[in-house]
């Protein structure tokens, strides 16, 4: 008798739609709050650096966190690559300082740029290397301190999230 396999993978493939960046990044935001993520990437980067000390939130919390953070990245590169050229906003003569948060205003005005450039930097396993060992190190008691500079991609991750709100914001304007 003969054997016959069904080939999931090309069956898959063809009714799957493919998810555009901007989606992935508005379920992100559905479900979690652009402060509590600042906040919760805070305190995660705290805590890896205290070496006598781990993070007070839930260990299922933290884990949920990271797998939503290194989603969002993938959705960032996604956008990246689709390059689209509608999240431009309009030139803004006097942009308060408050609102321009860590983005500058070359930043502000094109949101885009904040991806590229943390991409142009780090690569998506760089980013999930970092966030896996911000992770480990802030959910125990350890002896050594991450051995890679913390600050850089730290930075790039509030810079986009704050990027991508602000490309969502706009996106909902229209």
């Amino acid at each position: 008798m003969k054997k016959n396999k069904t080939d999931l993978q090309s069956r898959l493939g063809k009714d799957q739609k493919k998810h555009c960046g901007i989606q992935l990044m508005e379920n992100y935001f559905k479900l979690n709050d652009l402060t509590a993520s600042k906040e919760l990437l805070n305190d995660i980067i705290s805590y890896a650096v205290k070496r006598n000390s781990w993070i007070k939130e839930h260990p299922s919390v933290v884990f949920h966190f990271q797998q939503a953070m290194r989603s969002f990245i993938r959705a960032g590169y996604f956008i990246t690559l689709q390059e689209k050229k509608t999240t431009t906003a309009p030139k803004l003569e006097d942009v308060s300082p408050l609102v321009l948060g860590l983005l500058s205003e070359k930043e502000y005005q094109n949101p885009l740029l904040v991806f590229k450039k943390a991409f142009k930097e780090y690569s998506i396993k760089e980013f999930d290397y970092f966030i896996s060992g911000m992770v480990y190190f802030s959910l125990g008691i350890h002896n050594n301190l991450p051995e890679r500079n913390m600050i850089s991609p730290y930075i790039h991750l509030t810079k986009m999230l704050d990027a991508a709100y602000l490309i969502l914001e706009r996106r909902g304007k229209k």
